[in-house]
This record gives structure tokens, sequence and C-alpha cells, in this order.
């Protein structure tokens, strides 16, 4: 189905990279100031049990799947998801040790996914991952798209994040593709991924901004005006990394939506050398 339609679509391929986080750049590691750090802080939270519910979430169908390269993308998808669980759990252990209640988060963060599963059906879960791998596929653009939300930053801090958008942009069909295969794309399927969308995104923020204000507060930095303002601009104004998904989530609710349609497959173009940058690097630091 989609693995022929979109001749740019990127096979996605899991690398075994590792970073070396220290817990004495856990809130000052991005010169934006320590808000907008701990925004980018505050998406880390949620990863090491949103890749296990989107892993889940497409291996209650995978034995619906008769496509050999769409079986090919969902294992390598799996081998990504697993390595980002990894090394955001060893990200918020930084931010653990470095005083911020990070485990708390997360296990808020859990107990929502869990019970997620519990109360809804398969379809609905895989309907919240196509609406959340859009939005990071989103995010991991923006971030790759415009160097000043990285610029000068701590190296490690910055590397996680263009490792993360580069697999997350080269995974951003997998699960789509399997939302079609196995649903359609009849009045339901368009009617459970929208609806689905919406309330998945409206949930997802309502926990970023108590956490985030939670990491600030505990910076001790709530009451920084130019540290917010800097945050409100590099998330709302220019770079304006929010502003600047807006249109691809409005986008998401078009009947004929694929995120291959969105074809940015150029910012992969160097991911092998700067995956092997990333491994040298571990290398030499920890030797």
């Amino acid at each position: 189905m989609s693995t022929v339609e979109f001749k740019n679509k990127v096979a996605p391929l899991h690398r075994n990279l590792k970073f070396k986080l220290s817990k004495e750049d856990a809130d000052n590691w991005n010169p934006a100031g320590v808000p907008f750090t701990q925004f980018m802080n505050t998406l880390s939270i949620f990863f090491p049990a949103g890749e296990k519910f989107f892993m889940d979430s497409i291996q209650n169908y995978r034995d619906q799947i008769t496509d050999p390269q769409l079986q090919k993308d969902i294992k390598e998808f799996m081998g990504q998801e697993a390595l980002h669980t990894r090394e955001h759990l060893v990200y918020n252990q930084a931010l653990i040790d470095a005083g911020f209640p990070v485990d708390k988060y997360m296990d808020r963060v859990e107990k929502l996914l869990k019970r997620v599963q519990k109360v809804f059906p398969n379809d609905v879960q895989l309907a919240v991952t196509i609406s959340l791998e859009h939005l990071t596929a989103s995010l991991g653009n923006t971030v790759l798209t415009d160097p000043k939300l990285m610029e000068d930053a701590e190296k490690n801090f910055s590397n996680i994040w263009y490792w993360h958008s580069m697999e997350e942009i080269e995974h951003k069909g997998v699960a789509y593709d399997v939302w079609n295969d196995v649903m359609g794309k009849g009045l339901y399927s368009y009617s459970v991924r929208s609806g689905v969308h919406i309330l998945a995104q409206v949930v997802f923020w309502s926990l970023v901004i108590p956490f985030h204000i939670g990491l600030v507060r505990k910076s001790k930095k709530l009451s920084n005006a130019k540290g917010w303002a800097s945050c409100m601009n590099y998330l709302w104004g220019k770079p304006g990394a929010l502003r600047r998904i807006f249109p691809d989530m409005l986008d998401y609710f078009r009947p004929g939506f694929h995120p291959w349609q969105h074809d940015n497959s150029k910012l992969l173009d160097q991911i092998d050398e700067f995956s092997q940058s990333v491994k040298n690097e571990y290398k030499q630091a920890t030797a």
C-alpha cells in the first residue's frame, strides 16, 4: 500500500547510539535559557513509556500485516523505538540525579498509558500512536531545519535530539502504514483517527505544561522573565518550534493525509555520517 506510493519514503534503520549526559548540564545545556532547556527536558519525560506504548499498539496488529516491506519497516521501527527508550532513560536519570522530580512525572505518564491500554480498544491505541508519531516527526523536522534551536548547546544533549529527530522522521510513516493496512481509509477510520488526534494532543499538552512549570520551579527560575521571554520566542516567535508545527497538526485532518506527503527526506542525507561521529565521540568520552 503506502510502501510503494511514496518514492521519497525512507526505510527506517535502527542505530545503536549512546550519549554521555551529565547531571551538571541538566538545566543549562541550551543557551536559550533554563525555561526552554526545561521544555526540551519535559519532552524527554514522555519517551520511555510513550515509545513502549507505540510498540505495543503496533504489535497488536503485527500478525495481520502481509506486506513484507511493511513487516521489515515494523521490525526496524521497533528497534529504533527500543533504543530511543534506552537513551531517554539515561537522559531522564541525569535529570533525576540533578534533583528534578522526573521519576514522579514518568510514573504518571506510565500509569496513564497503561490505563489507556486497559480501557480503550486496539484501534484507538493505534490512533493515539499515529497522532503522537506525527507530532514527534513534526517537532523533529523543526529541530533539524532551524539551527537556532540547538545553537551552541552542549553537544551530547543536542546530539541526542538530532539523532531522535532524524529517526522520528525516518520512521514517520510506519505506524500510519499499519493503520491504513488494518483500518482502511473509510469513514470509520477517518473518524477514529481524527477524533483521537484531538484527544491525544489535548491530553499530551495538558501534561507537558504542568511538568514544564514544575521543572522550571525546581530550577528556581520560575520568576525569570528574561528566560521565559526567550522560551516563548523559541516556541512561538522565532524560531517558533511550536508555531511552525501547527500547520502540520491541522494537515493531519485531511482525508487523504499521509506523513510522507511532507517530503523532508533530504534531512536524512547525513544520518550515517552523523551516527558514526556520535559513536566516535562516545567511544572517546568513555575510553
